[in-house]
């Protein structure tokens, strides 16, 4: 008697893989790895094993691991506050205010590492993921550049004094936000990280 073929999906489990791929829960999956491990620390054996997929179909749903770190980045970013919301905010102080209140949320979350992925995403690496390093460089830099030009738009509508400098006053904001991260990390709690928020919302210019 011959005996029929195994179904795929039966051998796939036999080997502890997936019989379907879900790639908003391997994108979940890869977030958790990489926030944790940095891109530096999770190799592409690690997510395999972490989804349950092989080398193959990882590489054919998201190209390459820097392209599955590109989706995982745009994923973790669309939780965070936007660029469009710091625009609309109707003063600089209120959108300096609401940054700074979302980025001790995003470093504190419940159940969730800490840190956050973009102001400590890849500041120190290899050669060979300089060209990724310089995309998160530029992510951390749109934001400056947006809180920048809302502090210029309060200067000339004459909310802020002409005196100050926009381009300073947006890079000592996003100092206290990248810091935040590296705080969280260390240990500090979220009341902690409140403190350190409104002592730096006091140097806001009169």
């Amino acid at each position: 008697m011959i005996t029929a073929p195994a179904p795929v999906a039966a051998k796939s489990r036999s080997r502890g893989r997936k019989s379907t791929f879900d790639r908003d829960e391997a994108l979940g999956i890869a977030l958790d790895l990489f926030w944790r491990h940095g891109y530096e620390g999770v190799s592409i054996a690690d997510l395999c094993q972490a989804i349950g997929i092989a080398p193959p179909s990882l590489y054919h749903a998201f190209g390459s691991k820097a392209d599955l770190y590109r989706d995982v980045l745009r994923l973790y970013n669309a939780a965070n506050i936007s660029l469009e919301e710091v625009a609309a905010a109707p003063t600089a102080f209120a959108a300096v205010q609401a940054v700074l209140k979302r980025g001790v949320e995003a470093v504190t979350r419940p159940g969730l590492p800490v840190g956050c992925m973009i102001s400590s995403g890849m500041l120190m690496v290899g050669i060979d993921n300089a060209g990724l390093a310089k995309e998160l460089k530029a992510l951390r830099g749109e934001m400056r550049e947006a809180l920048e030009r809302r502090v210029v738009r309060d200067i000339e509508s004459g909310i802020l004094p002409r005196t100050t400098d926009p381009a300073s006053l947006a890079r000592f904001y996003v100092t206290v936000l990248q810091g935040l991260s590296v705080q969280a990390v260390d240990g500090a709690t979220r009341s902690q990280l409140d403190a350190v928020v409104l002592d730096a919302l006091r140097a806001w210019p009169a």
